[in-house]
């Protein structure tokens, strides 16, 4: 039986000199004379075995039993929680890859409306995360297959990638540096001929049940991000890995856990972490992985609450619409479908447009829509209390977040 390895003497990325040719001439004279490129080997980790210190023992956890509590309350039940964090982990996720978009223009992407190309990246991004997640059961399979068509989600309709949609890479990618060439590039990741096993080894692992589930789920998004498998999207899916690992372990059933809105909050520091996991410490991510997911399922259990308690605040508002009206039918359904239109609701609530019209009306007279368009005809409208939960979620995780590292820095100067 293998000696277990501690995760602050996890085995480091071994280098390796090849040959570098350009497919096209472009760039620099340097970039184009450039005859030599260093990629980085990950470690095989499927068999490796994992000691635990005391204290990160108690960390991981601590933070477990926060995940644990948030899929078993009461708001999880709710159609309206899960698709709430779904899609605010996809928008966090975004932001990471500096993909950003006020909450109205992802809102009328999210419709299938005109919008700007971020927001429709970011509800790709939405849809991608949904996929994976959806292909997942508790002791379910993990495959590559899997893995693949949430990449294809995320990237078919972006007009750059879409030929890389849903493949493997088969051409040498890198980080930072040239936009031409690997020269001064921060990392480069394995040779093409090496992602295939190296993927087939990371799903060995991630399909173990051997060890705490967010020790694995942190190792699993940090070898990904080595591996670099796909030309583009490897942060958003690789940072969905975690949740799959989460549900595969049946450690939630019914919700994603916003972890992206606490990285993104420390967005160098998490880029750096990997650097660390690549220099053979992986004590460091796995930390701030147990951190955010304590923190994130700790907010969003309180945004469960909130929105559990919106229908009986709106039908408050609206002075208790008569019974069977639309707009009595229409209230249970607006914090699971904070976007929509009057078709949608007609085709959702039957009944004649002209009594969806006048529920419509009531609901944006009482301030609880509010239109994501100027114009009259083919509006779109958003549910504001969702809409703003959704940004007020991700901003709750993000001052936890910063704040917490703050202290842990602090706590770390005085004992030193």
């Amino acid at each position: 039986m293998p000696v277990a390895v501690s995760l602050s003497g996890w085995p480091p990325h071994a280098a390796q000199t090849r040959p570098w040719r350009q497919r096209t001439r472009s760039g620099t004279r340097e970039d184009r004379t450039l005859t030599q490129v260093t990629t980085m080997r990950p470690p095989f980790v499927a068999d490796v075995r994992v000691a635990l210190d005391a204290e990160l023992s108690a960390r991981v956890e601590a933070a477990t039993s926060e995940i644990v509590a948030l899929d078993a309350s009461r708001s999880a039940e709710l159609e309206a929680l899960g698709t709430l964090l779904l899609r605010t982990e996809s928008v966090a996720s975004s932001k990471i890859e500096s993909v950003e978009a006020v909450t109205e223009d992802y809102a009328r992407a999210l419709h299938g409306s005109r919008a700007n190309a971020s927001a429709v990246s970011m509800v790709a991004a939405t849809h991608a995360l949904e996929v994976l997640m959806d292909s997942v059961t508790p002791g379910g399979p993990l495959s590559l297959d899997q893995v693949l068509d949430a990449h294809r989600a995320l990237m078919h309709e972006d007009v750059a990638e879409a030929g890389y949609a849903g493949r493997l890479r088969d051409v040498q990618n890198w980080i930072g540096g040239s936009d031409h060439s690997p020269r001064e590039a921060l990392y480069v990741p394995p040779p093409p001929d090496l992602v295939a096993p190296l993927m087939d080894d990371l799903l060995a692992f991630a399909r173990r049940d051997d060890l705490p589930v967010l020790v694995q789920a942190a190792i699993t998004h940090a070898q990904f991000e080595s591996v670099h498998p796909f030309t583009d999207g490897n942060g958003r899916i690789g940072r969905a890995l975690m949740n799959v690992v989460l549900r595969r372990r049946g450690t939630t059933q019914r919700v994603v856990v916003p972890l992206a809105s606490a990285l993104v909050a420390n967005r160098d520091t998490y880029f750096d972490l990997l650097d660390a996991y690549r220099d053979g410490d992986a004590r460091p991510i796995v930390t701030m992985v147990a951190d955010a997911a304590r923190i994130s399922a700790h907010e969003a259990r309180r945004t469960g609450d909130r929105l559990a308690a919106l229908p009986d605040e709106w039908a408050e508002r609206l002075g208790r619409p008569r019974r069977g009206s639309a707009t009595e039918l229409l209230l249970p359904h607006l914090t699971t479908r904070p976007v929509f239109s009057a078709d949608d609701v007609v085709a959702l609530l039957g009944g004649t447009p002209s009594s969806v019209y006048t529920a419509i009306a009531r609901l944006a007279e009482a301030e609880v829509v509010r239109p994501l368009f100027q114009r009259v005809r083919g509006q779109v409208w958003g549910v504001g209390a969702v809409l703003d939960e959704l940004d007020d979620l991700g901003a709750r995780i993000a001052r936890a977040a910063r704040d917490s590292r703050r202290s842990a820095a602090t706590d770390d100067g005085a004992t030193s």
